[in-house]
């Protein structure tokens, strides 16, 4: 067996587990879990609707390249959103469709990393796990970026040494960050883009989550973006992933794609040639359509300013905690150990949220998501609301406790 595999952590949720293994939550109170990131809202008729009408090409097999109709749909759209210029997006050369952004960007590493011995991706701490994954089974080290309160949850990219930077041969993004929902700006993206170039790394910005915002003038900016506002249009060493998964919630359509440097682009269709990952033919019918649109993303994006409103509003008095910039989470401070908050809340309340350390590493003398829990507001709105207010009286009860104690 790849001796790599033995470096790998266990996932998060297999330690959620864990910790509430034993317990028997208040039986008269249905569960509500905040935890996981699959969005809960209704997924677009007319996009069943295509994959039902698809089913008959169900008798080829689908190009790794995938389907010209979805690279050219995925082009406008990259277009429009970020406001490109039309002729720096080639369908052909410069748009991979994959199946969700995970698989993506967990192969997108085994396929760049040239195995040395000092071999380092640069990564965002907290993270998403798959780049940690990623990083380690393509022989590579992480090297952690904390993101803290006092950068506004962005990673102090000046804090990186230059040896580090000279060592790194993939740096992940992840804008708008999970779990903050912290937006990184066009600057600093235009500055990361000048370091690519002198120490001669990828970039590869995950930005699943670009779609949910909360000002309509004001989406978040992407890699993409930036490096075409810099007169890079090119798009040298910068691949962004995007999903409909979050867009368009499709989680079990399994549709995304990689964007971005066309040399890049052709090394990767390479290796995924040889990794048998093409998208169904169906899937890539659909997929068209729902790019196509923006009406229910829209839609969707109201959904959740629903939610913010109303569960902030809730929770605001008790915890420390603000809206994000964009994406689905909440990331509060926890007055007490964020395992145990976790622990006693699913035991008195029956709500389940993810302590924020088991999405972190030790760093710099600290784990950044310590005393902090991650909730993911995914659940319609009625739900949503009830698991604050159960949250708002479990954190009541810690206060009396420990006044009582006093």
């Amino acid at each position: 067996m790849n001796p790599d595999l033995d470096k790998l952590h266990s996932y998060p949720f297999e330690k959620l587990n864990a910790l509430k293994a034993g317990i028997a939550p208040p039986a008269e109170l249905p569960h509500i879990a905040l935890s996981i990131g699959e969005p809960k809202h209704p997924a677009p008729d007319f996009v069943a609707d295509a994959l039902c009408q698809a089913t008959k090409t169900l008798s080829r097999y689908p190009l790794t390249k995938g389907d010209a109709r979805l690279r050219e749909a995925i082009a406008r759209w990259l277009v429009q959103r970020f406001q490109l210029p039309p002729q720096s997006i080639d369908a052909e050369r410069h748009i991979l469709p994959v199946n969700g952004t995970r698989e993506a960007l967990f192969a997108f590493a085994q396929a760049t990393i040239a195995r040395k011995h000092d071999a380092c991706v640069v990564m965002p701490n907290p993270f998403y796990q798959i780049y940690e994954g990623a990083a380690l089974l393509a022989g590579a080290r992480p090297y952690y970026l904390n993101t803290l309160e006092e950068t506004d949850f962005i990673p102090d990219f000046d804090s990186v040494a230059d040896s580090v930077w000279a060592r790194c041969q993939l740096l992940y993004l992840c804008s708008p960050g999970n779990p903050s929902g912290a937006v990184i700006d066009t600057e600093t993206l235009q500055k990361l883009i000048r370091l690519a170039e002198r120490h001669d790394f990828i970039i590869a910005s995950d930005e699943c989550y670009s779609e949910i915002y909360f000002d309509e003038h004001q989406p978040p900016v992407g890699l993409l973006q930036a490096a075409a506002e810099a007169g890079h249009t090119d798009y040298k060493r910068c691949i962004v992933f995007h999903s409909l998964s979050k867009r368009s919630n499709l989680p079990g359509l399994r549709s995304g794609f990689v964007a971005g440097d066309s040399e890049v682009i052709a090394r990767f269709l390479q290796y995924r040639t040889y990794h048998g990952c093409a998208m169904p033919p169906h899937h890539q019918i659909a997929s068209i359509t729902a790019w196509q649109d923006e009406k229910h993303v829209s839609e969707n994006r109201e959904r959740y300013r629903r939610k913010f409103a109303a569960v902030l509003d809730i929770l605001s008095p008790v915890l420390k905690v603000q809206q994000p910039h964009a994406g689905f989470y909440l990331w509060p401070e926890t007055p007490i150990d964020d395992t145990e908050f976790a622990r006693d809340l699913y035991a008195q309340q029956h709500v389940t949220v993810l302590p924020g350390s088991y999405l972190s590493r030790d760093s710099g003398g600290c784990n950044p998501g310590q005393n902090r829990i991650r909730l993911a507001l995914v659940a319609d709105l009625d739900e949503c609301i009830e698991a604050a207010q159960r949250i708002r009286t479990f954190v009541n009860s810690i206060a009396a406790t420990s006044a009582t104690s006093l």
